[in-house]
């Protein structure tokens, strides 16, 4: 069984506490971060190492953004994309080593614009940029056919997609990460796989599921408005591979935590 988690951990050096209490209680095989918030030669990948990730694919930048996939199993390649000719550090991909694993999985680690607080790209250039780089992302995965191969997409995606997704859908139509543009801009970055929904292929589109609780709301387990902004996607040939998901919503509750929760995929390869 492989086990795949991303978590945006909202600066990877303040919080490696959590990513090692998270580590040791779940076992990871492969952990993809968002949101490190430092440049690659002050990763802590030292102390990865000594927790078993030898294995480390960084793009990070100074003070902001970053994504960084560590792994048990071997990978065999790394590769960057930057996105609007901008290097704002929100993309790494690796290729697993497949004499290690059996197939050559690749896994996308994303953490797409946030979008500011205005849902408007002619007063918000934050927005803009969200809804150009969803653009730009979905001519991607469709012009190099992706999701053709064994692949996994996951990450902090920024957009909170079905009613279900948020506490009140209606309240929220008009809040950034889960507008009608974006909502609809991230239906056609799936459709350009196709990928598949792990999330929702275990729990139903029709119940309630969460991955972000803001840090404005103190009683945030007791008011619960959350919105699912972490996701994971997989192609149709890893579809069947999978055996169970988890949001570990108590992570929110750790000691000066991040505001979003890990989630990990268990794939039977």
């Amino acid at each position: 069984m492989l086990r795949i988690a991303t978590w945006n951990i909202n600066s990877v050096r303040l919080r490696f506490d959590l990513v090692q209490k998270f580590i040791e209680i779940h076992k990871p095989d492969i952990l993809c971060l968002q949101e490190i918030k430092c440049r690659d030669a002050e990763f802590p990948a030292a102390g990865f190492r000594k927790l078993g990730y030898e294995h480390i694919a960084l793009h990070g930048q100074k003070g902001y953004h970053g994504v960084a996939t560590v792994s048990r199993i071997p990978i065999a390649d790394i590769e960057k994309r930057k996105f609007c000719n901008n290097d704002d550090a929100r993309h790494v991909q690796v290729t697993m080593d497949s004499g290690a694993l059996g197939v050559p999985l690749v896994i996308h680690n994303f953490y797409i614009p946030a979008g500011g607080d205005v849902p408007d790209p002619e007063i918000n250039n934050k927005f803009a940029h969200k809804l150009d780089f969803l653009d730009e992302l979905s001519e991607w995965i469709k012009s190099d056919k992706l999701a053709a191969a064994p692949s996994i997409l996951v990450g902090d995606l920024n957009i909170a997609p079905l009613e279900t997704d948020v506490w009140n859908h209606k309240a929220l139509l008009k809040i950034v990460s889960h507008t009608p543009v974006e909502v609809e801009k991230l239906a056609k970055v799936m459709a350009s796989g196709p990928w598949h929904d792990a999330m929702r292929i275990v729990v139903p589109e029709d119940e309630k599921l969460f991955t972000w609780w803001s840090y404005r709301s103190p009683q945030w387990e007791t008011a619960n408005k959350g919105r699912r902004l972490d996701h994971i996607w997989m192609s149709k040939s890893v579809k069947p591979m999978l055996r169970n998901m988890q949001v570990i919503k108590e992570a929110r509750g750790w000691e000066r935590p991040s505001d979003h929760a890990p989630v990990f995929v268990d794939l039977e390869i």
